[in-house]
């Protein structure tokens, strides 16, 4: 019985997978592992991260990659198909979340490279909001994204190296607290015209 119409393949994966004679598992893992709602497993393990990656395009296609961080617990899953996580003051450039603006679709990859290292990787459409009710309860959150999944599929994680996690950012907000401005802000190329920070919920 063939499969529906894939939802994590297009014509360019296609071609490389009959090149490669791979077109038989690629449609087993989607069909097996490949999922739109988040499972408890899913919800703990991106709960308990304290980073992941995010890809972003611009409406010509132009890609953006962006570390995100946070204490664990930054990322939330606020639905069965739904993420939720904040944008914490940066450098004023809005890369990820201008281009979330103008072209809804991203990519996120969560990964663990300590203890047993693990990936997982969400894929979906995404919206930006200065009045989500996230930013009354969101510790240093100035903008919350949110992320409808269109799939949700773990990796294979065999090249993710074993490293060490020392300590986390100062950076990170914490409730009462100030954080840090970083050093670039006071560099004479950049000081005259900072942006100035936004009121965020102090906790």
């Amino acid at each position: 019985m063939a499969m529906a119409e894939s939802v994590m393949y297009h014509e360019g994966n296609r071609q490389l997978q009959d090149q490669f004679d791979s077109r038989r598992i690629s449609d087993r893992l989607e069909e097996k592992l490949m999922r739109k709602e988040f499972s408890a497993d899913d919800k703990q393990f991106i709960e308990g991260l304290p980073y992941f990656f995010l890809a972003t395009a611009d409406t010509e296609g132009r890609p953006d990659c962006s570390f995100k961080g946070g204490a664990p617990g930054f990322v939330r899953i606020t639905g069965p198909s739904e993420i939720a996580f904040p944008d914490y003051d940066g450098n004023g450039m809005f890369k990820s979340l201008g281009n979330i603006v103008a072209n809804a679709d991203v990519g996120l990859l969560f990964i663990a490279m300590h203890d047993k290292p693990r990936r997982l990787r969400v894929n979906g459409s995404a919206r930006v909001s200065d009045r989500d009710p996230l930013l009354a309860e969101t510790v240093g959150a100035q903008l919350v994204v949110r992320v409808t999944a269109r799939a949700i599929f773990p990796n294979c994680p065999r090249y993710i190296p074993t490293m060490s996690s020392i300590e986390p950012s100062m950076y990170v907000p914490a409730a009462g607290q100030d954080a840090p401005e970083p050093a670039w802000k006071g560099f004479a190329d950049f000081k005259d015209c900072i942006h100035p920070r936004q009121p965020t919920f102090k906790g």
